[in-house]
């Protein structure tokens, strides 16, 4: 699939394709763009979208609005969920799909990113936060836990003191904060925000999309192993791009002094 006209039906989210970007805007302001059932359900099927693409090569995940990022679950159907509804991929699911999707994903956080919300720029690969940028897990105030990964991925970005401080308290932290304990990658004024996701999307675009893909599943999946197999998982992946066409192609092109035109084969 080398379309790069997007699908027109969506009703809570919003996509739009240019140069290689793929964006998913959450499309539903008047309520701070919280994740309901609808809307997970778009999400998921934008993904496959973005990931049958061959021409897409970044995602981008943001809010409508100005306001929010995503406020979080939708608290009326949380309200009616029953234990084994916890035991479906549901939304941790979704966000684990998100971070071994194989192109790179980047949340673009103006304003609130809470809850449901969080853990979705959290599942992201690279998290840009502007100075209007909230972030926090305050499901205990509602009698449960951050279920969407926020437990393990948020101690995995920030450490375990950090992660049960804000877990624990429900503390709401600012961009500046996010950025200085790892939570975001970056931190810019508003202003800035557009020409800051423009300048890394385009450093993304770049690259060897097969590389990038083996570069992300070495990370994921060597983080959480021991050192020794996690460097043999390291091996193979550079044993497979060693084989590929892309890497003949970007080391001739340094060689010969010129950008590189890789086909992803």
């Amino acid at each position: 699939m080398n379309t790069t006209e997007p699908s027109n039906h969506y009703e809570c989210i919003e996509i739009k394709i240019e140069k290689g970007i793929f964006r998913l805007i959450i499309n539903r302001p008047e309520v701070r763009n919280a994740l309901d059932n609808n809307m997970l359900a778009e999400i998921d099927t934008a993904l496959d979208e973005a990931k049958q693409n061959d021409e897409v090569k970044v995602l981008i995940i943001e809010g409508a609005g100005g306001k929010s990022f995503a406020a979080g679950a939708d608290i009326k159907q949380l309200h009616a969920r029953k234990p084994l509804e916890a035991l479906i991929p549901g939304m941790q699911g979704l966000y684990s799909k998100i971070e071994n999707f194989p192109k790179v994903t980047i949340a673009v956080v103006n304003g609130y990113a809470l809850g449901g919300g969080c853990e979705l720029a959290m599942a992201c690969d690279i998290r840009i936060a502007s100075n209007k940028a909230k972030f926090g897990l305050p499901e205990l105030n509602l009698g449960i836990i951050p279920g969407a990964g926020g437990t393990q991925r948020l101690a995995r970005l920030v450490g375990k003191s950090r992660a049960l401080d804000m877990i624990l308290t429900g503390r709401i932290i600012d961009g500046e904060e996010a950025e200085r304990i790892g939570l975001a990658n970056y931190y810019v004024h508003e202003e800035e925000l557009h020409s800051k996701v423009a300048e890394i999307a385009e450093k993304v675009i770049k690259k060897g999309p097969i590389a990038v893909q083996l570069a992300k599943y070495a990370v994921h999946k060597g983080f959480d192993i021991d050192t020794d197999t996690a460097l043999w998982l390291e091996k193979l992946s550079q044993a497979v791009a060693l084989g590929t066409e892309d890497k003949q192609e970007g080391t001739l092109a340094f060689i010969e002094k010129r950008e590189a035109n890789f086909k992803n084969r």
